[in-house]
């Protein structure tokens, strides 16, 4: 690129003649797959009898407002784990007249893998047939567009394509088929060329070919999780967060099950990101000279830049609660439990004697693009699959920015430990562009991380424990688990029965569910305000995120809603503030303060008790806010 061209680019600049997919929540939204428009969302999608509306009184700290214990103060079934798995599992279960408790060991549901994925329902064709992988994708693929319709956390049936380059990749794409066949998967078909470059205009030129999808989809993970876990609140499940289970005692009938009920001393986030960059900060700061070019890379500073970036990443997701103070031990006794730990699946097996599997976790890593890219994109585009997975991907997100990646990076593998930020982001750019050479490598406006909860087994583990059988194990569920989930659920709760569960169906039972974001007509009916002293007295007008368009009343609904949040990152994930593209930058309209306070207000707390969202928790990019340097840097890594 000249000098030239690059004094002229103006970051977050509308792109020209862009006609990607229709975007959630602007002029309409994504219902039961299909996007519906903004007159139909009163009636198909912010819908008055959900289970969900506002209505209620905040919850006390760190759990839901009621609890779901018999009289003796047991429980039927304790669920370890509130992800994809975890969620869908509890929200099966209040069908149920069972007790239920819903224990997440970090400070809001899907904390863990489920927050760090792509966000693909995948439609089965790439799994080996006979897994269990193979038996649950395809059944829970076709489960999405009404659970959508139920819950209206925003599905969009957009397929996906498995791109070739040439004969070899073509003749692999048949293989897909005949194994997707096998599966059960329907409507796969390759296509040509010609047709492949009237669906992606965008794509490679030396494309030959693409299995195309249609039942594929796309969501946004952590909108799934919450909308399932809230409507399962909603139904009686009893949640409690901040709860790390340190040990199962083995009863005659049943188990007793310790748990740790961690509060923080401060802010949540703030307080243990702080702890954090502190113990880090070297390490922090050579993986940021590094992506800046700033130094010179030697063999011993390579290694130790390397090993900076997977402590950020494993430091983050491990020993968030390391800064933190214990408040008290609780044993919560159950007849059953179900073990959806995620990548701490294996340990939660340890502790009644199960020794069967280890989770390996696989890191993978992403880069997130301005919405001005997604137009690049219309289908989930996948390269040929390779034994590590399904490779990077590109595609137009729910709202509408173009994501890119993942790595799978196994953290046993020495090669992991000798990775730099810089090699991690080449490795996402320069595969994706194979995909689609024209991003715009500069719109990055954020990065994540996830670990993948890997298994020893090579499947996934849905099993009672040989050494506890009143233990069910949802465990080892990587990709495609998010697409599994709703199957995934119904076979863990079967099982359940057949352990012992004896529980009726519950009469009061509503499956439907009130979304949190109602979809907006460009600026019409809002009024954003640039002094947060002026804004406007009506909740439904005062914008407190302008990227977003996020309004006070939708912020205030979350709040009311049946799970606890404290956090400018719970609100984060519910409502969008502080998700756009200028990531809550305090020289904009500081949108995260804004939030803050609301928070402050309607739980009655100080600024302590309310968390803010951390940094760099598993960002790869060296700074949070990006300027022109850090962009050229991008720019560089791209090629």
């Amino acid at each position: 690129l000249s000098m030239a061209a690059a004094a002229k680019f103006v970051p977050g600049k509308p792109a020209k003649d862009a006609r990607g997919l229709p975007v959630h929540g602007d002029k309409g939204a994504f219902c039961g797959g299909k996007f519906i428009s903004i007159e139909e969302c009163a009636d198909r999608f912010n819908i008055k009898n959900g289970s969900g509306n506002g209505s209620c009184a905040t919850c006390p700290r760190s759990r839901t407002r009621h609890s779901a214990a018999k009289p003796d103060g047991s429980y039927d079934v304790v669920i370890i784990g509130a992800g994809c798995v975890g969620s869908a599992i509890a929200r099966e279960l209040s069908r149920t007249t069972a007790k239920v408790l819903l224990l997440e060991a970090d400070d809001d549901v899907t904390q863990g893998a489920t927050k760090g994925n792509s966000g693909i329902v995948h439609a089965g064709y790439d799994d080996t047939p006979g897994t269990k992988r193979a038996q649950f994708c395809w059944k829970g693929n076709q489960m999405f567009p009404r659970l959508d319709e139920e819950l209206h956390f925003g599905y969009a049936q957009n397929g996906s394509l498995v791109v070739a380059r040439g004969p070899e990749d073509e003749a692999h794409l048949k293989e897909l088929v005949a194994r997707g066949e096998k599966n059960g998967v329907q409507r796969l078909r390759i296509i040509n060329q010609k047709e492949l470059r009237e669906l992606e205009p965008y794509i490679t030129s030396d494309a030959t070919a693409a299995l195309l999808s249609p039942d594929a989809g796309t969501l946004i993970p952590y909108e799934y999780t919450i909308a399932l876990a809230e409507n399962a609140a909603d139904n009686g499940v009893e949640v409690r967060i901040r709860r790390e289970v340190v040990g199962i005692e083995k009863l005659d009938s049943g188990f007793n099950v310790s748990v740790r009920h961690w509060e923080p001393e401060g802010a949540v986030p703030k307080t243990s990101a702080t702890s954090f960059l502190a113990a880090a900060l070297p390490g922090v700061l050579l993986a940021a000279a590094f992506a800046s070019g700033r130094i010179e890379v030697g063999p011993q500073l390579a290694v130790l830049g390397a090993l900076s970036i997977l402590a950020m990443v494993v430091a983050y997701l491990a020993t968030r609660r390391s800064a933190l103070r214990t408040s008290q031990m609780e044993t919560v006794r159950t007849q059953l439990i179900v073990n959806a730990a995620g990548c701490s699946a294996d340990k939660i097996a340890n502790m009644v004697g199960d020794n069967s599997f280890k989770i390996k976790p696989r890191i993978g890593e992403y880069m997130l693009l301005h919405k001005n890219q997604g137009h690049l994109a219309h289908h989930t585009l996948f390269p040929t699959p390779s034994k590590m997975g399904k490779g990077v991907l590109v595609q137009q997100t729910l709202w509408g920015n173009l994501i890119l990646g993942p790595t799978a990076r196994d953290l046993h593998d020495p090669k992991t430990q000798q990775t730099t930020a810089k090699d991690v982001m080449h490795e996402i750019f320069s595969k994706c562009r194979e995909l689609v050479p024209t991003f715009e490598a500069r719109e990055t406006i954020h990065s994540f991380s996830g670990l993948r909860a890997k298994s020893d087994r090579g499947d996934w583990i849905i099993e009672p424990c040989a050494k506890a059988p009143g233990l069910i194990h949802a465990a080892g569920i990587d990709s495609p688990g998010l697409a599994g989930s709703p199957a995934i659920a119904l076979e863990v709760v079967r099982l359940l029965k057949e352990a012992g569960l004896k529980a009726g169906p519950n009469s009061n039972f509503n499956p439907f569910r009130a979304p949190i974001i109602v979809p907006k007509n460009g600026w019409t009916g809002l009024k954003p305000s640039a002094d947060p002293s002026k804004a406007d007295p009506d909740p439904k007008r005062n914008v407190v995120c302008k990227c977003e368009k996020v309004t006070e009343a939708e912020v205030v609904d979350a709040l009311h809603r049946s799970l606890p949040v404290d956090s400018t990152q719970a609100i984060r994930k519910r409502t969008r503030a502080g998700m756009g593209h200028c990531q809550a930058d305090p020289d904009n309209y500081d949108c995260e303060a804004r939030v803050r306070a609301i928070i402050r207000r309607e739980l009655g707390v100080d600024s302590a008790s309310v968390g803010t969202r951390p940094w760099p928790a598993t960002s790869l990019l060296p700074k949070r806010w990006l300027g022109d340097a850090e962009r050229e840097m991008l720019l560089e890594v791209s090629h």
